[in-house]
C-alpha cells in the first residue's frame, strides 16, 4: 500500500512538472504577478497574485482555483499612481516582488506569501504550511467560500485596531475579535501593528480576527455539581431576587447558552419569572489542559462571579441591552476550580451565556487570523511605514481620506434622550447661554415624529410646532449649531414606507414575520436596502425635503448595523438583510453602516456642495471616514466599569484608521440607583459624571448624552458643587484648546494624522506601554490620565519614555519611564505634557466662532527641541480641499532657546492678517503653574513673516 501511494506521488509530480514546462509557474501582470501553486501543497490549484499600490503597500489576492475574480471592492477607493518601480525577481523555489520600500515573497508550491523591510529583514509571513484555507460554502444559491489567512510573527509584535469593542482590551495579541455590528460593537477590518505593518482584510461577512478558535460550551469541560457530582452544574431559580434562598426549581445544567435574542424563551424553565428572579449556578470546573483559559460572558442585568471563592466579576448592564465580560482562569491538569455564577436578569427579555477557550500554543500566540464566512476569495493589503502613523496613512490611501468635520463640532454638544418638544430645545440652550457655559451643538434625538409615523420624517406639530422657526432661532439668536436623529426605519403603511416599498428598496422579512417594535402598543417596521443605490438617492431625497430644507445642521444615524431587531444572532441578522441589491446578505452583512453613510454624504454634497457633511453613525466601517462619518459607542452602561472600557474602545477605533470617535458622557443606561437616587447615590452619580466629563473633553467630540436623569450639568448639580465646577473648567479648557484641537483635525486630513493616539503610537520602542489600556495621547503633547473609580483622588499611570513630562496644571516636571501615583482630586483628571511641546490655546469663548484667534498663548514645554503647525480654514466648507487653508510653523530649539514663528503658507477668505502670540516657557527647574490669564514671557505680533524669538 505505502509503495502505491509513493509511486502515486511520484507520478503526480511529474505531471504538475510536465505542466509546469508548457504553463509557467507564474506570470507579471501590469500591475504585479500572479503564482500559481502546487496542487499537491495545497491540496488544489490554486493562485496568488500580488499587486502593487504604493511603495509601501502590496495587495495580496488568493484564490482557490487558477482564476482570480473581478470583485469591486466596497472599501477602497484608491486609483494606482503612476510610475511605481518594482522587480519579479525569480528562482528555484520563490518568487520576489521588490519595491522601494518593501519586498514580498512567494514560496512557489504553497503560495505563501512573506514580507521582508528594505534591509531583508522579515515582517511579517503568512503561515505555512495551510496558512491559508478555502471551504465551500453556499448562500442564498450563490457559491462562495468561507476563508481563512493565518500570519506568524514574534513573541514581541502587539496589534491594536480592528475597530470598536467592549472588553478593555487594547492588545489584542491572543485575543479573539468578532467582526458582527451591533449596538456598542463596531467592525472595522484593519489591524495595526507596533512593528509599523498594518492589514486592511476586504471582507464584509462575519468574521473573526486574532485567535479565531472555536468558542466552546461549558460542557466540553468537566463539570461538577455542588455536591460533587460530575457531568454538570447546579442551578438553582428563584422568582424573588430579594430572596436568593427561597428557591423555586432547581435542576441540573451543562452549559449556559442564552446568548441571542429569544434563546432565554427556549432555555429559561417555565416556573422561572426573569424579569424578578434570579438564577446560581454553582460547582465546579476541572480541565485537562494546564494553562490560560478564557472565559466569555455575554449578559443583560447583574452578574457576580467567584472563582475559588473570590469575587473575580461584578458586572450590571441594562437587561435588553446585553454586554460581554472577559475572564482568564488558570487551570492545572485536571484540579478543580470552584465556580459560583449569579445573575439577576432583570427583564422578561434574558441574555446570559459563557463560553470558553483553552489554552495556546506558542506557536498560536504568535499566530494572527482573519477567518471570513463568505467571500470569493483571500483579499488583503499588506501596509508598511515608518512609524504607526505612515500605517494608517496607507489605509487611507486604500480607502479615502478623513473629511475635517466642520469646526463647532469640535465644541461642546448637549444632548438627552430625549428632547420631547420644541420647547425643551430652546430652553435648555437658552439656560446654557445664561450660564455662559460653552456650547456648539444641540441634539434632537428620536421620536420627534407623530408615534405611529416612524420613518414619515414629519415633525409632530402639536409637540414641534414650527420646526423651521425653532431651528432659525438657535442659529441667529444662540448661535448654536442642531443635528437630528435620522433611523433607515420604516413603519408598515405609512406614505413613504409605500412609496419605498412600490420601488423595491426595502427589506421584507420583518414585515412578513409581523416583528413588533418596543413603541406603544408596537409597530411593525422594516429597514431600507443601503446596498440599492436608488434606494440610497431616495432616502436623502426624503430627509433632504423633509429636514435639510428646514435647515438642519447635521445628522444623527441611528441604528445603523442595520439594527433591524436588536440582539439578533448572525443567522437572523441575514435573513432580514435578504436579499440585498448587490448579493447576499452573507457575503455584505457588515457594510451596511459604510453604504447608508454613503448616501447621506453624497446626497448632501450634491444638494449643498460646499457645506460640510456631518455624520454621527451607532455603527462603521472600513472606508467610513471619507463619508464624513463620526462614530459613538452606543447605548453603553452608566457604570463606572463601563467608562474605563471606553478608553480602549475609543483608541482602538482611532487605531482603525477612523479619527473622529465619541462616546456617552455619562453613558446611556443607568442602573436603578441613578432612576431614583438617594443621597448617596446622588452623589456617586454626580462624581461620575465629573469623571466622564474630564475624560470626555479629550476625545475627539465633546459629547454628553444619555438617559435620564438629564444629561445638563445645572440638572446634575448645583453651581456651587465641584461637579459643576469640573465640568465649566474642562469645558472652558476645551474652547481654550480650539487652535490645537482644529489643527490636529486639520492634520488628520492633510497629513492622515490620529487625534485619539494609543501609547503605541508615539513610544512604540518603550514596551511598558504595549498593553496600558487607560492611558492614551490626545495628539502629540497630551497624556490624558482618566479617573475611573469612585472616591479616587489619586491614580497610578506610567509616563512613556522621552525628555520628561509636566504635569500641565502644577507645571512639575517628572521623569519619563517611570510609574507614578499622580494627584487626581474630584475637580481635576491627571493630564501630562510632553516635554518638546507647544501647545497653542486660543480666546475664552462661548462658542467656537464667537470671536477671531486674533490672539494665541504659545505654551512652550522645554526639554527638547519641539514643532507644531497652527492649522486654520473656513471652518464650515470644503474650500480647504482646493489649497484654501493655511498653515503657521512654530519650532523650539533646545539649543538655542529660540521661538522660530515661521512664514505662513497658504491663505483662505477670513484670514487673519495679523495677531499676537504670547509665549510661555516652561522649564524643568522652573515650575510654572499653568495660568492663561498671567503676564506671559514674551509677546509678538505676527503679520505672516518668519519671527525668531529668542527666550
Amino acid at each position: 500500500m505505502k509503495l502505491r501511494l509513493l509511486l502515486f506521488s511520484i507520478l503526480c509530480t511529474s505531471l504538475f512538472n510536465a505542466v509546469l514546462a508548457e504553463s509557467p509557474a507564474y506570470r507579471t501582470t501590469p500591475d504585479g504577478v500572479i503564482i500559481f501553486t502546487d496542487p499537491l501543497v495545497t491540496g488544489a490549484p490554486g493562485a496568488v497574485k500580488l499587486e502593487v499600490i504604493a511603495d509601501n503597500i502590496i495587495r495580496v489576492i488568493a484564490a482557490p482555483g487558477k482564476e482570480i475574480a473581478a470583485t469591486e471592492s466596497l472599501i477602497t477607493t484608491y486609483s494606482k499612481k503612476r510610475g511605481i518601480v518594482w522587480n519579479v525577481i525569480p528562482s528555484k523555489t520563490s518568487l520576489t516582488l521588490k519595491t522601494k520600500y518593501i519586498t514580498a515573497v512567494v514560496d512557489l508550491k504553497s503560495g505563501a506569501v512573506s514580507f521582508l523591510d528594505q534591509k531583508g529583514k522579515k515582517i511579517l509571513a503568512e503561515k505555512q504550511p495551510l496558512g491559508r484555507n478555502f471551504q465551500p460554502a453556499v448562500f442564498d444559491g450563490q457559491r462562495l467560500y468561507a476563508c481563512k489567512q493565518t500570519f506568524q510573527t514574534t513573541a514581541d509584535d502587539a496589534w491594536y485596531g480592528l475597530g470598536q469593542h467592549q472588553d478593555g482590551i487594547i492588545n489584542y495579541k491572543d485575543q479573539q475579535v468578532t467582526f458582527f455590528q451591533n449596538n456598542t460593537e463596531v467592525a472595522i477590518p484593519f489591524l495595526i501593528s507596533n512593528k509599523n505593518y498594518g492589514i486592511l482584510w476586504d471582507n464584509y461577512s462575519l468574521t473573526k480576527a486574532g485567535d479565531v478558535r472555536a468558542m466552546k460550551q461549558l460542557t466540553s469541560l468537566q463539570l461538577f455539581s455542588k455536591n460533587g457530582e460530575q457531568g454538570w452544574l447546579t442551578a438553582s431559580y428563584c422568582n424573588n431576587k430579594l430572596k436568593p434562598g427561597d428557591i423555586t426549581l432547581e435542576r441540573s445544567e451543562s452549559a449556559i447558552n442564552m446568548e441571542f435574542l429569544g434563546d432565554s424563551k427556549i432555555i429559561l424553565p417555565a416556573a422561572f419569572t426573569p424579569a424578578t428572579g434570579s438564577v446560581i449556578w454553582e460547582g465546579s470546573l476541572a480541565s485537562y489542559c494546564s494553562g490560560l483559559h478564557k472565559f466569555r460572558f455575554v449578559f443583560g442585568g447583574s452578574l457576580k462571579v467567584w472563582v475559588g471563592g473570590k469575587l473575580v466579576l461584578d458586572r450590571w448592564r441594562k437587561a435588553w441591552n446585553p454586554a460581554p465580560a472577559l475572564l482568564p482562569v488558570h487551570f492545572k491538569n485536571g484540579e478543580k476550580v470552584a465556580i459560583r455564577i449569579e445573575w439577576v436578569p432583570e427583564g422578561a427579555e434574558s441574555y446570559m451565556a459563557v463560553k470558553w477557550q483553552e489554552p495556546l500554543t506558542q506557536e498560536e500566540k504568535n499566530a494572527f487570523s482573519f477567518s471570513s464566512e463568505a467571500g470569493k476569495q483571500v483579499d488583503y493589503y499588506f501596509i508598511y511605514g515608518n512609524n504607526m502613523d505612515e500605517v494608517i496613512s496607507g489605509y487611507r490611501t486604500l480607502t479615502g481620506k478623513a473629511t475635517i468635520v466642520p469646526k463647532w463640532a469640535l465644541g461642546f454638544w448637549q444632548s438627552r434622550e430625549r428632547y420631547k418638544t420644541q420647547d425643551e430645545i430652546l430652553t435648555t440652550v437658552d439656560e446654557l447661554r445664561k450660564r455662559k457655559i460653552p456650547i456648539d451643538n444641540i441634539v434632537l434625538d428620536w421620536s420627534y415624529w407623530r408615534e405611529a409615523e416612524w420613518g414619515s420624517q414629519d415633525f409632530d406639530e402639536k409637540r414641534f410646532p414650527a420646526p423651521d422657526s425653532m431651528i432659525d432661532v438657535l442659529h441667529k439668536k444662540y448661535n448654536t449649531r442642531i443635528m437630528i436623529s435620522v433611523w433607515p426605519k420604516f413603519y408598515e403603511g405609512i406614505t413613504t414606507y409605500n412609496e419605498f416599498d412600490k420601488n423595491g428598496w426595502l427589506y421584507k422579512r420583518n414585515i412578513a414575520d409581523r416583528q413588533r417594535d418596543w413603541i406603544g402598543k408596537g409597530y411593525i417596521s422594516t429597514f431600507y436596502d443601503a446596498f440599492n443605490e436608488k434606494a440610497r438617492k431616495g432616502f436623502w431625497n426624503l430627509i433632504n425635503k423633509k429636514i435639510y430644507t428646514k435647515g438642519i445642521d447635521a445628522w444623527w444615524m441611528d441604528a445603523s448595523e442595520p439594527d433591524i431587531l436588536s440582539n439578533v444572532d448572525p443567522e437572523k441578522r441575514k435573513l432580514q438583510m435578504t436579499p440585498t441589491a448587490l448579493g447576499s446578505a452573507a457575503e455584505y452583512l457588515n457594510a451596511y453602516p459604510l453604504q447608508n453613510a454613503k448616501g447621506i454624504y453624497e446626497g448632501q454634497r450634491s444638494t449643498d456642495p460646499n457645506k460640510r457633511v456631518f455624520l454621527l453613525t451607532r455603527s462603521g466601517f472600513a472606508g467610513s471616514q471619507r463619508y464624513a462619518a463620526s462614530i459613538w459607542s452606543g447605548d453603553i452602561g452608566s457604570t463606572w466599569h463601563d467608562m474605563k472600557t471606553q478608553i480602549a474602545a475609543g483608541v482602538n477605533f482611532s487605531m482603525s484608521g477612523l479619527p473622529y470617535w465619541t462616546m456617552d458622557i455619562g453613558g446611556f443606561v443607568v442602573p436603578e440607583k441613578f432612576e431614583k437616587p438617594d443621597a448617596e447615590s446622588l452623589e456617586e452619580w454626580r462624581e461620575l459624571m465629573t469623571r466622564w466629563t474630564q475624560f470626555g473633553a479629550f476625545v475627539p467630540l465633546f459629547r454628553s448624552h444619555g438617559q435620564f436623569p438629564f444629561r445638563e450639568v445645572f440638572n446634575t448639580a448645583p453651581e456651587t458643587h465641584p461637579a459643576y465646577q469640573s465640568f465649566l473648567y474642562y469645558d472652558k479648557l476645551r474652547y481654550r484648546l480650539m487652535p490645537y484641537i482644529y489643527s490636529l483635525a486639520g492634520a488628520a486630513y492633510h497629513d492622515d494624522y490620529t487625534i485619539m493616539r494609543g501609547l503605541a503610537m508615539d513610544f512604540g520602542s518603550d514596551t511598558a506601554v504595549l498593553n496600558i489600556a487607560d492611558q492614551y495621547m490626545f495628539g502629540s503633547s497630551l497624556l490624558v490620565n482618566p479617573v475611573c473609580e469612585y472616591k479616587q483622588t489619586k491614580r497610578e499611570l506610567y509616563l512613556p519614555k522621552c525628555a520628561g513630562w509636566y504635569d500641565l496644571y502644577s507645571g512639575k516636571w517628572y521623569a519619563g519611564s517611570q510609574k507614578i501615583t499622580a494627584e487626581a482630586p474630584y475637580e481635576r483628571m491627571p493630564l501630562f505634557v510632553k516635554a518638546g511641546s507647544i501647545i497653542p490655546f486660543g480666546p475664552e469663548l462661548q462658542y467656537t466662532t464667537e470671536k477671531p484667534a486674533d490672539t494665541i498663548t504659545l505654551n512652550v514645554y522645554a526639554g527638547a527641541d519641539a514643532s507644531f503647525d497652527l492649522y486654520e480654514d473656513e471652518g464650515t466648507n470644503y474650500d480647504y480641499e482646493k489649497g484654501a487653508f493655511s498653515i503657521i510653523p512654530i519650532k523650539y530649539s533646545e539649543a538655542t532657546k529660540t521661538i522660530t514663528v515661521g512664514d505662513r503658507k497658504g491663505s483662505f477668505n477670513g484670514m487673519l492678517q495679523k495677531r499676537a502670540f504670547r509665549i510661555n516657557i516652561i522649564t524643568p527647574n522652573g515650575i510654572k503653574p499653568f495660568d492663561l490669564e498671567a503676564k506671559c514671557d514674551k509677546e509678538v505680533v505676527y503679520e505672516g513673516k518668519k519671527l525668531i524669538i529668542k527666550l
